[in-house]
């Protein structure tokens, strides 16, 4: 910095010099050229004049003499007279023929011609001034009022040496310049110290800056020779940064409240990281606000899968809800190949490792952080969040490699806080589900009621339609069930219906329903079944199940029970549900009419029959 100060003074000192330099030179040569023309206008009225007295007095003959005599003035080097074609040496005497191209330009043109020739010592003004003879008088003139043809024109030219103003210029341009360069060198050498003051002070607040910029805000320590000014914009100074530093500390505190603290090692920037903080808390806020206006859990899910590919560049994971009441695992959304232990906690989902411990589970060296996590190419990163109080939400995490399981665990913190954001709407998105599950399920046996069958078979029988499928109609009745409420209680009454849905459940598909109609009254829709003998099949295991199952009552008494089953085809019988449904009513009655503990198939002759009764 010392020495671009010391150059910027030289180079700025060179250029006044020379500006002041090129004025003088400039005002000097036009004052140079003016003087000129004035002397050679005088001498030339001086030859103008003693020619005219010279040819009044017909003493012609002295002219020469005359002209000769005035080439020894100082400062003229020659003088002499240009004639024109029309004038010859008796109207005046030695005038001469044209010398160079200034001459002609004058006798052509009638006006002053000049020109300057100048090297390093020495400048000279080459000038042609017209003048008018009249061939009949000879008297001469430089001014002549109404001319007219007796006058022909003629020019008096002269070369002027200028070499003491040149010589003056010369001193000028040496002597400037070096009185400029003293003078301001003498400034700098006297405020050297005040400079050198400036200059320190100035390193040292470049430094801080660029530490401040960092994340260090260390206060400056006085540097010496400082004035009072300078020690109160110091003061002033560290003020702001104690007050700065104090600022940024409490809001870096703040933002990682809100985040929770980063798992990384890397130095960051603490700037540049607060920053980072805001930005994801600006789009935090934003996702929060999305999914509140969301209609279902899935589409939290989905929303939350872009997130975590479009901002934070997670290839492969998967959202996994373990229900601790049910001993139930579901897998909601997977994105890649990640749940590589699912065949080992699906059965089992309380052996999950992250589940059971509430604690993330990470793959680490040497030993295996997961036993049901098998795969040596791939790397894990397993979390959990309560939904509820009996459901957990499991993210799994895979990564391929070392470098991008490290990248995870330094954005975990972020990507947490979206999980945490999501949790409270995936919560409430499950207990609507849980309360609308519960309107459509029956209180004692757990099972879809009728006004589910209500609702379902609204969307059940267009589908069925469209695909072309069977559904087998099974109206199922508890023989006797009066009297077990009258023997036994209504308690044991409530459990032999709870067998019959264990033992109905057990016996169907996924993709069957069963409905408790009313009572000791239950419906099961066998959607797609290939055959009315496969629905047949479905009916008699059921049938016989419930005729060997024992029920505990009291005191080691065993109770058995049987049920009669009335069974209807749609779409073969009817096209409708509810008329299905009543077909399968009438094989029912049919059924409990001719002994019970049987299945009867529906066919249109049972019609009569119980019409007639």
């Amino acid at each position: 910095m010392g020495k671009k100060l010391i150059v910027l003074s030289f180079v700025m000192a060179l250029i006044i010099s020379l500006l002041i330099v090129g004025l003088n030179l400039y005002n000097t040569k036009n004052a140079n050229v003016k003087a000129s023309f004035a002397s050679a206008e005088s001498i030339s009225k001086v030859v103008i004049n003693s020619l005219n007295s010279f040819n009044t007095n017909k003493n012609m003959d002295y002219s020469e003499d005359f002209i000769t005599s005035l080439s020894h003035i100082k400062g003229l080097n020659d003088l002499w007279l240009v004639k024109s074609e029309s004038l010859n040496n008796n109207h005046i005497n030695n005038q001469k023929q044209v010398k160079d191209e200034l001459d002609k330009k004058v006798l052509s043109s009638g006006k002053i011609e000049y020109k300057l020739i100048e090297n390093f010592s020495k400048t000279t003004m080459r000038i042609s001034l017209p003048y008018y003879v009249n061939i009949k008088s000879g008297n001469t003139c430089i001014s002549c009022n109404n001319i007219s043809d007796d006058y022909k024109l003629a020019a008096i030219s002269l070369d002027l040496d200028l070499i003491e103003t040149q010589s003056v210029l010369s001193n000028l341009i040496y002597l400037i310049p070096l009185l400029v360069f003293l003078t301001i060198l003498t400034i700098i050498y006297l405020s050297s110290n005040i400079i050198k003051a400036y200059y320190m002070l100035f390193n040292t607040f470049n430094t801080s800056i660029k530490e401040a910029s960092t994340g260090n805000f260390d206060l400056i320590t006085k540097p010496k020779n400082l004035n009072k000014e300078m020690n109160v914009v110091v003061d002033k100074y560290n003020d702001f940064m104690f007050v700065l530093k104090d600022a940024f500390i409490d809001i870096d505190k703040r933002l990682q409240g809100f985040i929770g603290n980063k798992s990384g090692t890397n130095i960051i920037n603490p700037l540049e990281e607060s920053k980072e903080i805001v930005l994801n808390l600006s789009n935090l806020y934003q996702f929060k606000k999305e999914i509140e206006l969301d209609n279902s859990k899935d589409e939290i899910y989905d929303r939350l899968s872009q997130v975590f590919i479009n901002q934070f560049e997670i290839e492969s994971f998967s959202f996994v809800e373990i229900d601790t009441r049910k001993h139930k695992m579901s897998i909601v959304k997977e994105v890649g190949k990640t749940l590589y232990c699912q065949k080992y906690i699906q059965e089992n989902p309380e052996l999950c490792r992250c589940s059971r411990t509430k604690n993330d589970v990470v793959s680490i060296d040497y030993h295996s952080s997961c036993p049901y996590f098998k795969e040596k190419d791939n790397y894990h990163y397993c979390t959990n969040v309560d939904i509820s109080k009996d459901v957990n939400l499991i993210i799994n995490f895979v990564c391929k490699t070392t470098n991008a399981l490290e990248k995870l665990k330094e954005k975990i913190s972020f990507v947490k806080s979206y999980i945490n954001e999501a949790a409270p709407s995936i919560e409430v998105k499950l207990l609507m589900d849980a309360l609308q599950e519960s309107a459509f399920r029956d209180g004692l046996t757990g099972l879809y009621n009728r006004k589910f069958l209500d609702e379902h078979s609204k969307k059940l029988i267009p589908y069925a339609k469209r695909a072309d499928i069977n559904i087998g109609v099974l109206l199922l009745d508890m023989d006797h069930f009066k009297a077990v409420n009258d023997e036994y209680g209504h308690d044991i009454g409530d459990k032999v219906l709870k067998e019959l849905a264990r033992i109905m459940t057990e016996s169907i598909r996924e993709s069957d329903l069963v409905i408790r109609y009313g009572g000791e009254e239950f419906i099961i829709l066998l959607v797609g079944v290939n055959s009315e003998k496969d629905a047949l099949n479905v009916a008699n295991k059921i049938g016989k199940k419930v005729r060997e199952n024992e029920i505990d009552v009291y005191a080691g008494n065993k109770l058995k029970k049987t049920i009669s089953i009335g069974l209807s085809m749609f779409p073969a019988d009817t096209t409708s549900l509810d008329s299905a449904i009543k077909n399968a009513d009438i094989a029912l009655y049919e059924a409990k009419n001719s002994g019970r503990d049987k299945v009867v198939r529906f066919n249109e002759e049972q019609i009569s029959s119980v019409d007639l009764f």
